[in-house]
């Protein structure tokens, strides 16, 4: 993983003409068309550009990326040098990027061999080429080659080199076309190998998934899709364990595979299991009772399992594996699929249709998208998918609700300006609401709540050295704060002297 040959070309201007035509790697034009950043955060440095406005851009691991101006994005080299061997090696690369070593290499010379014909009327590659692989220390590889070198990085794009729009957050399309595996199969794999290991009788494996809630989680799931005759008493072991994680969908999951079975006999594990706490005893609460027979349990298993589980792992909502994702600390598959989702809402919020009222969107999901990103630490993304989801809000009680939580994350990322014009248009709502549903506000922890954020602004303005924003904002938190009535006004009243002691000292300092 060097850059040795951009050291060179930096350090030759021969080279680096040569570099820049006939091969289109040039490193006067590393500047792209628009702001850009990782979405996992990681360093981005423009080296080189093309004609057509694409840039080649170096990340902290060496990799290349390659960012075309319409839109797309992909790894193409582990370092700048083997992504300079497939820019020689390929002058018309960017036409090949559908080919995979899978064509097989007769396909793959003649499409090359045509591309080349194409540019040795325009170009003079075959003297060019030789000097500099030669100049810059170069292997002289075959197209099939480079072609498979092509291939492997692409593959390499997502999850950990996913290119954003900075300002806007959304990400760009993958260069390539070529199939990926599914959501669900990096997500698995641990639970995969360790129900393997289960059947197998490794204690290890058995322990761990006693003391690991997520490898426990990760086993159950993976024994809903692959599912064994012989599996009943480690379904019964796993399903005694994860009570101790209270209701969790796992742990209907597992009642639901022991039932399936239909044994009375496991009647009274199911029942100490739907007694462990309230939410279990609320969450189980359909179960058959102590005496019902193998028919009547097998009965209500299969209908919780028909319509909430199921044997196809596609079938299972996106949230699903990016909570499990998230939770093995594949903070960038998570990232990556819900960033995914959240440009596809974007572009076409008809994916919010309700099913049987094709006109009456449900934005729920923005709302798990928000928290999700929040949970990975993601406080841009959270925001976006935040605004999105106020927009659609109906009620003045959740325009209310909705709003409150994008000035928290606008002022939590810094955009205090934004958060006070937010907070604006949230004291407009209360004014004038348009239906009864904030008719008790004042009352209520709502109330409290807007209160709260108004001072957490004004206390963030005071700390940023803007004393005449944050008066302003003192003001408007004391108005709300002076509308609240009972325990919502006292709930307030500490944090209300606090941020009036900052804002004036604030105030006295300039």
């Amino acid at each position: 993983m060097t850059d040795h040959a951009l050291r060179l070309l930096r350090q030759n201007a021969h080279l680096a003409e040569l570099a820049a035509f006939p091969f289109d790697f040039d490193l006067d034009r590393a500047d792209h068309v628009e702001p850009v950043r990782l979405g996992s955060g990681g360093p981005l440095r423009p080296v080189a550009g093309d004609d057509t406005g694409g840039t080649y851009f170096v990340c902290a691991d060496g990799s290349v990326l390659y960012a075309d101006s319409e839109g797309s994005a992909g790894i193409i080299g582990s370092s700048v040098d083997e992504a300079l061997e497939i820019v020689i090696g390929l002058p018309g690369w960017r036409d090949h990027l559908d080919l995979s070593p899978s064509d097989g290499p007769e396909k793959i010379l003649a499409r090359v061999a045509e591309t080349e014909e194409e540019f040795r009327e325009d170009y003079g590659i075959d003297e060019a080429r030789p000097e500099l692989r030669a100049a810059l220390g170069l292997s002289e590889r075959s197209p099939v080659e480079l072609i498979g070198m092509l291939h492997t990085a692409l593959l390499r794009t997502e999850p950990d080199f996913l290119l954003l729009n900075a300002e806007e957050g959304c990400a760009y399309d993958l260069l390539d076309r070529h199939p990926r595996p599914p959501l669900w199969e990096p997500v698995l794999a641990q639970g995969r190998a360790d129900l393997a290991a289960l059947r197998a009788g490794d204690r290890t494996v058995w322990d761990a998934a006693d003391e690991d809630p997520v490898r426990r989680r990760l086993v159950l799931r993976a024994a809903q899709f692959d599912r064994a005759d012989g599996d009943l008493e480690l379904l019964r072991y796993l399903l005694r364990h994860e009570a101790a994680s209270s209701m969790t969908d796992e742990l209907r999951l597992a009642a639901v595979l022991v039932g399936l079975r239909g044994h009375t006999e496991d009647l009274p594990l199911l029942h100490e299991v739907r007694e462990t706490d309230f939410d279990t005893a609320c969450g189980l609460s359909e179960m058959p009772g102590p005496g019902a027979d193998g028919t009547v349990l097998r009965e209500w298993a299969r209908g919780l399992d028909e319509s909430l589980f199921g044997t196809d792992p596609s079938d299972e909502p996106l949230f699903t594996w990016t909570e499990l994702a998230a939770d093995q600390g594949l903070t960038e598959v998570a990232r990556t699929a819900l960033i995914r989702r959240l440009d596809e809402i974007e572009r076409d919020q008809g994916l919010l249709r309700r099913p049987g009222a094709p006109r009456a969107l449900d934005p729920s999901p923005l709302r798990t998208l928000a928290r999700e990103f929040e949970q990975l630490g993601d406080l841009p993304q959270a925001l976006r998918a935040q605004r999105l989801y106020a927009a659609l809000q109906d009620t003045a009680w959740d325009r209310i609700s909705a709003r409150l939580t994008q000035a928290r994350l606008e002022r939590e990322t810094g955009q205090l300006a934004q958060a006070g014009a937010t907070l604006a248009a949230l004291r407009s709502i209360l004014s004038a609401p348009g239906d009864d549903s904030l008719r008790h506000w004042q009352g209520v922890n709502l109330g409290r709540f807007v209160a709260e954020e108004h001072y957490a602004l004004a206390r963030d303005l005071a700390d940023a050295d803007l004393p005449e924003e944050a008066s302003a904002g003192l003001v408007a938190a004391d108005e709300i704060r002076g509308a609240l009535s009972g325990a919502a006004a006292t709930a307030v009243r500490e944090l209300a002297e606090d941020v009036s002691e900052r804002v004036r000292d604030a105030g006295d300092l300039r």
